[in-house]
C-alpha cells in the first residue's frame, strides 16, 4: 500500500475548528468542570428554517433515522453513498458549498449517482436507538439505492460504513474511508478524551439529557469555539473577500444547527468503540454476528489528513492492515489538512476527491495496474 502526499506541507498548530467533531467525548471536562451551569441558560438560537443544500437532491427515503438524499443526475450507472457522520452537526459537511462539497466532487468526477445519508437529531422517542438501528437503516438505504454500492464513509460514518462492509460484503463494491477512527489502540485527541473519565460520567451525560444526548446544551459549554483563522484553516482558503464572507456565515449557520443522539447509540460508541476498540480487535456484534473485517475483500481507498489531530493519519491509515483486502486493491494518500479539511478543504476537493472519484470509476484491472 502507497501512501501519497500532495500539496504543501502541514502545519503543526493546533485546529479549533475540528473541535466539535470531539464533543461527545468529552464529557469528563464537561462534566467536572462545567457541571449543570448550562442548564440554567436559554437554547441557541436556531434560524426558522435548516441551512439550505449545495447540490440540488431529492428524497429517496425517509426513515425514523435518516432522510436518504438522491443526488443523482441519471438513474444508470454504479452508484456512491455516502455515510456521513452522525455527531453533532449535519450531513451539510459533505455538501458544505460549491468547491467544499463532496456530494459535487464526486459529480464532477464522473459519479452522476451519488446518495448522502442526512441523519435525523434524535427525539425522545429515539433514546434507546443503537448502533444496529442504524446499521439496519443504512442496509433499507442501500436496498432502496441497489446493491451493490460504492460507500463513502466520512469519520464517524466510516466506522459504521466498515462495519456495513463487514456484515454485508456482498452489497459494497467499493469503500472509501475518509478520516475514519477505527483502531483506537493509535493514540488519538478521540481516545483519550474517550477514556478519560469513568463510565458513569457519560451515563450521567445521557441521563441530564433525558435519555439523549443534546447536542445545543454541548454546544454551549464547548469552550473553544472556532475562530475566523481556524474555519480558513478548515476551508483552506482566505475569508477576507466577498465569496469568503457568505462562507464564514454559512459555516456558523452549519456549526449552530447540532443534532441530538440516542443514549444507547451514544454509549455505545464511547464504550464499545472508543474505550474498548471492539471494532479492531474483532470483538464487535453487528447485528447478530461477530464482525471479522477481514471478510471485507472489496477495493479499499483510505484518506488521512497530515494535521488531522482527532483522527491522526497513522490511525486513519492503519485500517489497511485490519481488512481482507488485498494489499494490491488497497489505495491510500495524504493532505495537508486537518479533520474538517478533508471534508470541506478547497484545497482537498482539487487533490484528493477527483482522485477518489477516478478510483471508483476505474475497473479492477487498471486498479492493480495502478498499484503495482
Amino acid at each position: 500500500m502507497a501512501v501519497e502526499k500532495s500539496g504543501p506541507q502541514p502545519r503543526g498548530s493546533e485546529r479549533a475548528a475540528d473541535e466539535p467533531m470531539l464533543w461527545p467525548f468529552a464529557a469528563a471536562r464537561l462534566a467536572m468542570d462545567a457541571c449543570f451551569w448550562w442548564l440554567e441558560r436559554g437554547p441557541v438560537a436556531q434560524g426558522e428554517r435548516e441551512l439550505d443544500w449545495t447540490t440540488p437532491g431529492a428524497l429517496a427515503l425517509e426513515l425514523a433515522t435518516m432522510r436518504l438524499r438522491d443526488c443523482s443526475r441519471t438513474q444508470s450507472g454504479q452508484p456512491a453513498l455516502i455515510c456521513a457522520p452522525y455527531a453533532l452537526h449535519r450531513a451539510q459537511i459533505a455538501d458544505f458549498a460549491p468547491g467544499h462539497s463532496v456530494v459535487q466532487s464526486l459529480q464532477q468526477g464522473g459519479i452522476d449517482r451519488v446518495y448522502l445519508t442526512d441523519w435525523r437529531s434524535a427525539s425522545p422517542e429515539m433514546r434507546y436507538l443503537s448502533i444496529d438501528t442504524y446499521l439496519g437503516d443504512l442496509n433499507l438505504a442501500v436496498e432502496e439505492i441497489g446493491a451493490p454500492v460504492d460507500l463513502i464513509g466520512l469519520c464517524q460514518g466510516g466506522w459504521l460504513s466498515l462495519l456495513y462492509a463487514a456484515r454485508f460484503p456482498a452489497k459494497v463494491r467499493r469503500l472509501v474511508l475518509v478520516g475514519a477512527p477505527v483502531d483506537l489502540s493509535i493514540d488519538s485527541r478521540l481516545s483519550q478524551l474517550a477514556r478519560s473519565a469513568p463510565g458513569m460520567v457519560y451515563d450521567q451525560l445521557v441521563a441530564r439529557g433525558g435519555g439523549n444526548v443534546n447536542g445545543e446544551e454541548m454546544l454551549h459549554v464547548w469552550s473553544k469555539a472556532p475562530s475566523r483563522d481556524d474555519i480558513a484553516t478548515a476551508l483552506q482558503r482566505d475569508l477576507s473577500d466577498e465569496e469568503g464572507a457568505v462562507l464564514l456565515a454559512r459555516f456558523d449557520r452549519w456549526n449552530s444547527e447540532t443534532l441530538n443522539l440516542p443514549g444507547t447509540y451514544y454509549l455505545q460508541i464511547v464504550n464499545w468503540i472508543f474505550r474498548e476498540n471492539r471494532i479492531a480487535s474483532g470483538n464487535f456484534t453487528a447485528l447478530g454476528r461477530v464482525i471479522d473485517l477481514k471478510d471485507i475483500k472489496a477495493p479499499v481507498f483510505l484518506l488521512a489528513g497530515l494535521d488531522d489531530e482527532v483522527v491522526p493519519a497513522a490511525q486513519a491509515l492503519a485500517t489497511a492492515g485490519l481488512i481482507g483486502t488485498p494489499p494490491a486493491f488497497v489505495a491510500a494518500a495524504s493532505e495537508p489538512s486537518d479533520h474538517l479539511g478533508l471534508f470541506m478543504g478547497a484545497r482537498t476537493h482539487v487533490h484528493a476527491w477527483p482522485r477518489i472519484a477516478e478510483w471508483l470509476r476505474d475497473d479492477l484491472t487498471s486498479v492493480l495496474a495502478r498499484s503495482a
